[in-house]
């Protein structure tokens, strides 16, 4: 995923970048950016050394993007699954005086909460690594400096 945009601040080695806002920013998973308005504001490594007011192309590795959406996706859907599946199977019996599909959609129902504070957990960890986060990788122009 590339964006083009414009450098409002540089701070040691993370470019402030301001990109077009788009629709699809309405329904990001990667976390990236902070929406106003008008635009989408980001923090990017800034590998090519640019400068504010400078117009940049960032990237997001597609496969971040990727891996990341799965994983906030895919790990409560699955654990969805396999808390109705244990909940029938397993669960079910223990309350033998209970309705098995109660028990199941409880035991779902759990288990997919208990999923998304994993996937907090670990967002709040992957946005500590470079490997998550955006970097500007051209300068397109000066943005009318010298």
């Amino acid at each position: 995923m590339e964006e083009v945009g414009v450098v409002t601040k540089v701070d040691g080695i993370t470019a402030h970048v301001s990109v077009e806002r788009k629709t699809a920013c309405e329904h990001c998973t990667a976390g990236t950016c902070s929406l106003t308005a008008d635009d989408a504001r980001l923090e990017a490594i800034n590998e090519a050394g640019a400068v504010a007011g400078q117009r940049v192309r960032v990237s997001l590795r597609d496969y971040t993007y990727v891996s990341g959406s799965l994983f906030f996706y895919g790990v409560p859907a699955l654990a969805l699954i396999m808390g109705a599946l244990l909940g029938l199977g397993v669960f079910s019996e223990w309350f033998p005086g209970k309705d098995p599909e109660a028990v199941a959609a409880v035991s779902a129902f759990v288990c997919m909460v208990l999923s998304l504070a994993v996937v907090k957990l670990w967002s709040r960890k992957a946005e500590r690594k470079s490997a998550y986060q955006p970097v500007v990788v051209e300068i397109l122009d000066n943005g009318g400096s010298s």
